[in-house]
Order: structure tokens, then C-alpha cells, then sequence
């Protein structure tokens, strides 16, 4: 079967419903039933997986039976307990180092384009896309969920999570995942938890008190978990508070599984465990490729000593077995195969580009610069190798595009690159709506020669990039290279000059005031070039709106300095998250009263929305924002209604709910919001119970965090969740 040789033994048995409870019963009656039939060897065999991809370096050949991916744990075909087939990632099935020749795959924009979108059905769709294509690969297991709050926009995997704000991450990945899911593909949510930058992940302790922390992180994780019911959840790297997070017992046992009652399993990131006892006992369930990442196979044989010792219990190794085997059947892994087919690349496309379209952000529009207008008669198009492709992230979640890397050769060629380009060029795709314009290119790499195209066109649009991966952070906001050499020269040229964005995160834009339009693509995904320009020419209106805060300068962080993310600079052996504690972005700019360049939930559009007062009812202690949206332009296009909050006693207003609508010209529409509990509650460390105050409440209806209706004040009594 070449590629897509599967455990067809245990493959088969799987279909034939291994657990002798039955098909009708419930996954944990299942997981039971066919744990009673288990041996102490196919336990600890369930409980690791090996690295699925060959490894020079360890002297590891790819196991027998594996597709060649992250991560394979062998079936156990007498049980009927199929292979576990794990890929990365996100925004896309991966293929590392080639390892299955030619095997490529849609990936989709940015997990923060998505994000942008403010629309979990656009969340759900991609995460179904991604996880139908898995599953006709092969795989049952996708890595799937990244959601680490951006509290560091030099993260080099900010690309991957989904923003700032804990409503509004846990809400789309949660989406996301169940998307995955859907398709009988099990999907984790990760990094858990305060992974939130790559400089010294393997090292840095997190430091932060635990209000803040369950108001923060743990609230967005706690939402998506609700929300999506991911399979898996993937401990992280770093440390929290003293201990790592693969063997933090108040993170996996305390939080996790009794808090929040999740009944899954915790596996670990490649690399991240470092005990066997320890481990085990804090709440980990599953080591991730220990021969090629960790420094021993601590599921093996230490793990087995230390239950023949009783320093483990056997309950506990139980548990660890059962947790995996129901969600594999929560999921649908034992009765639903999967079934390596063809994939309808057009419809998957075409998902990756209304995924961009929808989470595109319109930064600045002077004059109404765009849309393009459709008598242009010039047009010069700039810099970011648009003739060939456009920006993906590296690391993990870089997926092997269909057709292979646009823009080969660009360092660094290994880990954790290669630096790679979808090969989906806009430039082809602007020369497809221009229509009778002539379309003029300069590479960017001669900046006196792209100024002097520049000078001939009526309209200029300059494309710059930021390449970011995991396992690194940028050292500034800086564009790299000369690229804001180019935009300024550029701009000078020509006043009507549009920039488009292709970046992991927030970047400096020194020329700002100098050009007419700024519109943030993010990584663009597999249909980035034909999305780009349809949102450049107006055949789809921008409706992203920012999933994070955009500063003016590092000064305006909670910590300006990164310590190791600069060559020869030593890193440093924490990171105090207790600066900004649980006003993480948006919130900790409001409480030190600082003005960003582009506030969370901005975005222009090219039609105009009218808002009316909000209205806010409380039922059984549970308040409903409703506000009627009315499109005044003369163009089709989507808003996005975000509610805020103030609780008694705070300086800060919390996003409590949000919708988006979209809405024909002169059409309105009423939202109605309800709004997230805990958003308006505070966390009790003693009781470890959410607590809504009684006291009054400012609500407050708005197009991003600073741009807000007036208050409409609501009384509540106290009560706990």
C-alpha cells in the first residue's frame, strides 16, 4: 500500500468493535470492558508512543508500521485496538524532513488569521478540513489546537495560538478542535500551559499566582476543553512556578482532571518529560517519542520499577491505559478507521481561502485607497516573492504545500526551517483582476528600482514578510532585511502605496503615516494569493478584526526585555508573568493607561456599520447583551459585535461575548450575546470556585477595546459557579 500502510490487523479488528460492551455503549463502559482484558505489557505499551519518522541521530529507523510522522504507537491487534498514527499540527497535516516523498497537504492561514475571523464557524470548518484530510492520510491522531495566550508578540509560534484574550482563544480552538473531531480524528489542545514564548522553553519557569493564572491561561484552556472536548491535552515544555509542566500535579491533577473533570488523557510534548514516578503520579498519561527526545524512555522501565516498587500504584497505571483507550472511543478512532482516499484539494482550498478572507484585517485605509478600483489603468506590485508564493511559518506546524515549496533554497534550510512558501502567488492572482491594467513587478531586493516602477503605477502595493518558527523569538518588532527601507522608498515614490502583511505577529511600521493602506495577511495559507486579492480588488469585504494588541514600541510591554532572544545574550531561568498578572494584551494597557498603535478587535471595512445602544437583560443570574447592527455603506460586508465588562471594583473591562453578523447594504440586524460567566466573575483560590460579586456591572457594546458604546449598568447578586 506504499504510503499509506496501516496496522491493517489491528485496523481491521477495530472496525469489528473491540470492546466487548458494544458499539451502543458509552466510551467509558467501553474503555472499562476492554481495559479488564488488557496485560501489564499492552498497558505500558499503550502509555508511550515511539518517534515516527526516522532519526539518524539516535540510530532510530521509522517503526514498522508507522506512516512517518511525529509520533506512532503500535496496535494491539488480539484487543482490536488500532495503531495510533500522530501528525502535527494546526494548520495542517506536516510531512518532516520529506519522510513520505511527495506527500503534501492544504495548510491554512495563521491559526491568528483564524482567530481574527471572530467567527467560530470559520474555526470549525478549518479544523474539519485539516482533520478530514488526516484521516483519508491515514492518521488518527492530529496535533491540533494551539492556544497559548499571546503575552510575548515576539513569540515565534504566536502564528499557531489564537490571540490574546481567553474567550476569544478558547472559543475558536475549542471550534477547532471539534471540527478535527468530527471526522473521528482526535485532536489535542496545547501547550499546557504557559508556554507563551520559545526563548528557553525547555528551561524557563513561569512564575505567576494562581488567581491570575486561572483568570488568564488556564480560563482559555478551561473554555476550549469545554467547548471542543479535545481527546488529548499536551503538556508543555517550560516550567510553572518551580515545577515542569509534564509533571506539575497542581496543573494535571488538581486543574485539569478534578477541577474540570476532564476525562481524557495528558500527553507530553517531544521532549518535555523528565521523571517517570513523578510524572506519573502528578497526572501525565502518555510519553511522547522518549527514545528520540527525552532523556530516557521513563515509561519504560523506570516507570515499570516504580510500580513493581508501589511508588506508582496500579491504579494509577490503569488509569493512565483507560483515559487513552476512552477517548479513542469518544472520538471514534475504534470504530471509524480511517480510510486513506483521494482529497478533494479544490473544496479544501476553498475552505483555507474563506478562512483568510474572513481574518484578513484592514489596518488603514486613507482616503479609501481600496478597494482597487476597477479602471486602474497601472498597477506595481513589490517584494515578498509574490511572483512565486506566499509566507508560511516554520517549526512543527509547517505543512509540505501541494506542489512542493514556491520559493526554495532561503535559510535556514534545516530545523527549524526550511523557510517555505505556499505556492499560491498573488501576483498571478492580482493580474487576474486587474483586467485591463498593466501589472508591473520589482522583487523589492533593488529598492531604487521597485521605487521607480512605483513612480510609473497609479497604485503601488508593496508585500513585506517576517519569517517565525518554533524553538525561537524575534529579538525587536523589526521587519527583517531592508523591507522597511523598500516600503518607505516606495512610499515616496508613490502616495498611494498599499502594504500587505505577511507576519507572525505585530511588526514596527515606521512608514505608517506614509502610506495609504495597510492590510495584515498573516501567514496566508494554501489560497493566500487569490484571497489576498479579492480583498485588495473588494470581491469580498475585510472582516477580520485583531485578535491582539498592536503596541508602538517594546516600551509599552510588561517586559520590554527578553532576555536570550538576542545572539549572546543569556537567557534568563524565569519569566514573571505576575507584571501583567491575568491582564494579559488589552487589558494590561487599559490599567496603565497606554495607547497602543492598533487596539484588540480593530479592523476597518469598506462599508461602514451603525450601532445601536445595547440592551442588556439578566436571566436566572445570567445577563444577554442584545445590539441592532445596521450596514449604512453601500457594500455588502460583516461586523463583529464585542461586549465588555467591568466588574465592581476593577479598572480594567474584560471581553465578555462577541458575534459576528453579516449584513446586506441599508440591512440590520439584532446580535444577541450572552455573555461568558466567568468573565464576569473572580477567582477563589480557597474555595476554587468562580464568583460572580454582587454589585453593579458596566456593560459596554464596541468595535474593539477602546473604540466603546457608553455603559449600561446592570445589577447583580452574588453567585457562584
Amino acid at each position: 500500500m506504499g504510503l499509506f500502510t496501516l496496522d491493517a490487523m489491528a485496523t481491521a479488528a477495530a472496525a469489528a468493535s473491540p470492546s466487548p460492551a458494544g458499539p451502543s455503549a458509552s466510551p467509558d463502559a467501553r474503555a472499562h470492558a476492554l481495559l479488564a482484558r488488557m496485560t501489564e505489557a499492552e498497558k505500558f505499551q499503550l502509555i508511550r508512543s515511539a518517534f515516527g519518522e526516522p532519526d539518524a541521530a539516535h540510530g532510530l529507523a521509522k517503526p514498522a508500521g508507522a506512516l512517518g510522522s511525529a509520533g506512532y504507537v503500535a496496535g494491539i491487534p488480539r484487543l482490536g485496538i488500532p495503531a495510533q498514527q500522530l501528525s502535527d499540527a494546526g494548520l495542517g497535516v506536516a510531512n518532516p524532513i520529506n519522510v513520505r516523498p511527495g506527500d503534501g497537504a492544504t495548510s491554512l492561514p495563521a491559526g491568528l488569521a483564524t482567530a481574527a475571523s471572530w467567527d467560530p464557524q470559520v474555526a470549525y470548518a478549518g479544523g474539519a478540513m485539516i482533520g478530514d484530510e488526516a484521516w483519508r492520510k491515514g492518521f488518527n491522531v492530529l496535533l491540533a489546537g494551539g492556544m497559548d495566550l499571546e503575552r510575548e508578540p515576539r513569540n515565534g509560534r504566536n502564528f499557531e495560538y489564537a490571540g490574546e484574550d481567553p474567550l476569544l482563544a478558547g472559543t475558536m480552538v475549542g471550534a477547532a478542535v471539534r471540527g478535527i473531531q468530527d471526522q473521528h480524528v482526535l485532536a489535542t489542545v496545547k501547550h499546557y500551559a504557559l508556554n507563551d514564548q520559545e526563548t528557553a522553553r525547555n528551561t524557563i519557569d513561569a512564575r505567576i499566582d494562581e488567581k491570575a493564572m486561572r483568570e488568564s491561561d488556564l480560563l482559555a484552556f478551561e473554555l476550549a476543553i469545554e467547548r471542543g472536548k479535545p481527546g488529548a491535552v499536551m503538556c508543555s515544555y517550560n516550567k510553572v512556578n518551580g515545577d515542569w509542566a509534564c509533571e506539575n500535579r497542581f496543573l494535571l491533577e488538581q486543574v485539569l482532571k478534578h477541577d474540570w473533570a476532564y476525562p481524557g488523557y495528558v500527553m507530553s510534548d517531544w521532549g518535555a518529560v523528565h521523571s517517570a514516578a513523578k510524572a506519573a503520579n502528578a497526572g501525565l498519561d502518555q510519553e511522547s517519542a522518549a527514545e528520540a527526545f527525552d532523556k530516557e524512555v521513563y515509561f519504560g522501565k523506570p516507570l515499570e520499577q516504580a510500580v513493581a516498587r508501589g511508588e506508582v500504584s496500579q491504579a494509577r497505571l490503569d488509569d493512565m491505559a483507560l483515559r487513552i483507550l476512552r477517548s479513542m472511543f469518544a472520538v471514534g478512532l475504534m470504530d471509524h478507521p480511517p480510510q486513506p482516499g483521494p482529497i478533494d484539494q479544490q473544496a479544501h482550498l476553498a475552505v483555507a481561502q474563506h478562512a483568510l478572507e474572513a481574518g484578513a484585517v484592514l489596518l488603514r485605509n486613507q482616503e479609501a485607497l481600496l478597494p482597487l478600483a476597477s479602471e486602474l489603468k497601472s498597477i506595481a506590485v513589490i517584494g515578498g516573492h509574490v511572483d512565486k508564493g506566499v509566507m508560511a511559518g516554520g517549526g512543527s506546524s509547517m505543512v509540505t504545500p501541494y506542489g512542493g515549496n514556491a520559493v526554495p533554497g532561503l535559510k535556514p534550510a534545516t530545523w527549524p526551517g526550511p523557510v517555505t512558501f505556499d505556492p499560491s502567488a498573488p501576483l498571478a492572482a492580482v493580474q487576474a483582476l486587474a483586467s485591463g491594467a498593466k501589472v508591473g513587478f520589482a522583487s523589492g531586493d533593488d529598492v531604487a528600482a521597485a521605487a521607480a516602477l512605483a513612480a510609473q503605477a497609479q497604485v503601488a502595493v508593496v508585500f513585506v514578510t517576517q519569517w517565525a518558527a518554533e524553538s525561537f523569538d524575534a529579538a525587536d518588532l523589526k521587519l527583517p532585511g531592508n523591507q522597511d527601507a523598500l516600503v518607505d522608498a516606495v512610499a515616496r515614490a508613490n502616495p498611494h502605496t498599499v502594504v500587505v502583511l505577511e507576519t507572525n505577529s505585530p511588526v514596527a511600521m515606521p512608514w505608517l503615516d506614509r502610506v495609504g493602506a495597510v492590510l495584515q495577511a498573516w501567514y496566508p495559507g494554501s489560497a493566500g494569493g487569490p484571497a489576498i486579492a479579492n480583498l485588495l480588488f473588494g470581491k469580498v469585504d475585510p472582516s477580520g478584526r485583531l485578535p491582539i494588541t498592536w503596541p508602538r514600541a517594546l516600551d509599552q510591554l510588561p517586559r520590554p526585555q527578553l532576555p536570550g532572544a538576542t545572539a549572546g545574550m543569556a537567557a534568563a531561568t524565569s519569566v514573571d508573568y505576575g507584571i501583567e498578572g491575568a491582564d494579559v494584551g488589552y487589558r494590561w494597557f487599559q490599567r496603565t493607561h497606554r495607547e497602543p498603535l492598533f487596539p484588540f478587535g480593530f479592523g476597518l471595512s469598506y462599508t461602514r456599520f451603525a450601532h445601536g445602544e445595547p440592551a442588556v437583560e439578566v436571566r436566572d443570574g445570567r445577563p444577554r447583551a442584545r445590539v441592532t447592527v445596521r450596514n449604512t455603506g453601500k457594500r455588502a460586508g460583516a461586523d463583529v459585535v464585542q461586549i465588555y465588562v467591568q466588574v465592581p471594583g476593577s479598572p480594567v473591562r474584560r471581553l465578555a461575548g462577541f458575534g459576528k453578523v453579516a449584513l446586506a447594504p441599508g440591512q440590520a440586524r439584532e446580535v444577541s450575546i450572552e455573555l461568558e460567566p466567568r468573565l464576569l466573575a473572580d477567582f477563589d483560590t480557597v474555595t476554587r470556585r468562580w464568583v460572580i460579586h454582587a454589585g453593579r456591572y458596566a456593560v459596554y457594546a464596541g468595535r474593539s477595546a477602546t473604540e466603546l458604546s457608553a455603559p449600561h449598568y446592570v445589577q447583580l447578586s452574588e453567585r457562584r459557579l
